[in-house]
């Protein structure tokens, strides 16, 4: 496959993250985790809004009240047109924060921990199930992921700093045991980020300082590589009317400045025609 990514939106992120698409509002939304921003756009880049939310937001997702759970920091909330609500806040040290996050089709957030500096194996996935926050395993300094399986049965989590793509059966409880690696990443390759899956079970991963996004089949084989002009690159989501966009963030955190002028586009959010659709994302249950 040799999908051309777009840069639809250089909006300069500082650590793009968290693309989700709404298929009520048909837009995509997306946070810029250092800078304190929640970003919205049409699946063209057209219809922009920013807000300036302040902290480190880190992940957005629809609910099936309207609105959104965003997860900033140590709190989970529950914002709608510029006003917020707190529904949860965990108690885990000040040097920690949110990272990624995913819905499973009961409407459960999976959510991962990270440690800020990037030194302390402190961070772990927890599960918010209409206000009660159960921790599932899956120690490290950074999580990313998780991403689940259309039919709930399988979460993919990763470790970024061991390279480690691991999968869980969740069928039976929330929690994360028994787990095996289904992908590793080579030094040369970069650092696995944000995980996807698509229809076809696939799944989809940034590479940090890879300048790339991989699609890997169910058996843990490498199938396919986009490439990007920019080296940063955080997490892919499938939107537009279809799903066969696949909507992809980037940073320019970690680069060195005298080398931005050699990736302007770092930051941007890009597009490209996925060859198979996403699935859609199941909407968070808050009550």
């Amino acid at each position: 496959m040799s999908a051309q990514a777009c840069c639809i939106w250089p909006v300069e992120a500082s650590l793009g993250e968290g693309p989700v698409w709404d298929s009520t509002g048909q837009c995509l939304w997306f946070v810029d985790i250092r800078q304190g921003l929640l970003h919205r756009c049409a699946s063209d880049g057209t219809g922009r809004k920013s807000w300036f939310l302040g902290g480190q937001p880190s992940f957005v997702l629809p609910t099936t009240t309207g609105g959104l759970v965003l997860g900033n920091r140590h709190e989970l909330l529950h914002w709608r047109d510029g006003d917020s609500a707190l529904l949860a806040r965990v108690a885990m040290r000040n040097e920690d924060r949110f990272n990624d996050a995913t819905v499973d089709p009961m409407g459960r957030i999976w959510f991962g921990s990270m440690d800020d500096g990037e030194a302390i194996c402190s961070g772990m996935v927890r599960v918010f199930d209409r206000g009660t926050i159960e921790e599932a395993g899956g120690p490290a300094v950074i999580t990313n992921g998780p991403a689940i399986s259309p039919d709930g049965r399988w979460l993919y989590h990763v470790d970024t700093l061991e390279r480690i793509i691991w999968r869980f059966d969740i069928s039976g409880a929330a929690r994360l045991e028994n787990g095996v690696p289904f992908a590793i990443i080579a030094p040369a390759d970069g650092w696995p980020d944000g995980v996807t899956i698509d229809a076809e079970d696939h799944v989809w991963v940034g590479l940090w300082g890879g300048w790339a996004a991989r699609r890997y089949a169910p058996d843990g084989s490498h199938v396919c590589t986009v490439r990007f002009p920019c080296a940063n690159i955080t997490k892919l989501a499938f939107g537009g009317p279809d799903l066969r966009t696949a909507f992809v963030t980037t940073a320019r955190s970690g680069i060195d400045p005298d080398r931005l002028e050699d990736q302007p586009l770092a930051g941007g959010l890009f597009a490209f025609e996925a060859p198979a659709p996403g699935c859609p994302l199941p909407q968070v249950h808050l009550a």
